[in-house]
Parts: structure tokens; C-alpha cells; sequence
């Protein structure tokens, strides 16, 4: 029981610690300005994020799922890349191929 309880503790400071990471670098925080518009990797890394975003922007009207500083074109395809192919696309959902004799 004691090894249950401690894995459970630790999947939750787990999770509550992803939650911060995840919410300190949204789209729309401020830390792009039109002097320092966010690039490729900001795009990969919001539409990785977008789930979040969209769940955040419900109850904090600041946060946007999409950053309106950006540099246009590479920010574009990085987000869009990531939202089409996610952590890993849809491997989770794949079942893999049983191989036949």
C-alpha cells in the first residue's frame, strides 16, 4: 500500500508541475512584441501546447491559443506542423499489426 500511495503523490506533484510549465510560455503572455516576434520553435512549441491554451483561455481571458506577434510564415508552418502531428501523431490510437505465419 505504502508503494501505491507514493506513486500517486508523485504522479501528481508530476502533473501539477507540468500544468506550471505549461502555462508559463502560452501565446499571448506578453514575452513576444512586435520587436521580438515569436519564431519557428515558439509555433512548434504553441501547437504542441494548444490544448492547454484553449482550456486556459477559457477562465483567463489574456491567453490565446495562437501568438498575434509572430514572424509570419515559419511560426505559421511550426504550429500548424506540430497541431497536425502532435506528441507522436496518432501512434497512441495505432494498433501495430499482428505479423502472420
Amino acid at each position: 500500500m505504502k508503494g501505491s500511495n507514493f506513486k500517486k503523490i508523485i504522479l501528481l506533484l508530476m502533473m501539477i508541475i507540468i500544468v506550471f510549465v505549461v502555462s508559463a510560455c502560452v501565446p499571448g503572455d506578453g514575452s513576444n512584441t512586435i520587436d521580438k516576434p515569436a519564431g519557428l520553435f515558439s509555433g512548434i512549441w504553441h501547437g504542441w501546447i494548444a490544448p492547454f491554451s484553449l482550456i486556459l483561455s477559457i477562465f483567463n481571458k489574456s491567453t490565446s491559443i495562437y501568438e498575434t506577434f509572430n514572424t509570419g510564415f515559419w511560426y505559421d508552418f511550426g504550429f500548424y506542423a506540430a497541431i497536425i502531428s502532435g506528441f507522436g501523431g496518432l501512434s497512441f490510437s495505432r494498433k501495430k499489426k499482428k505479423k502472420r505465419k
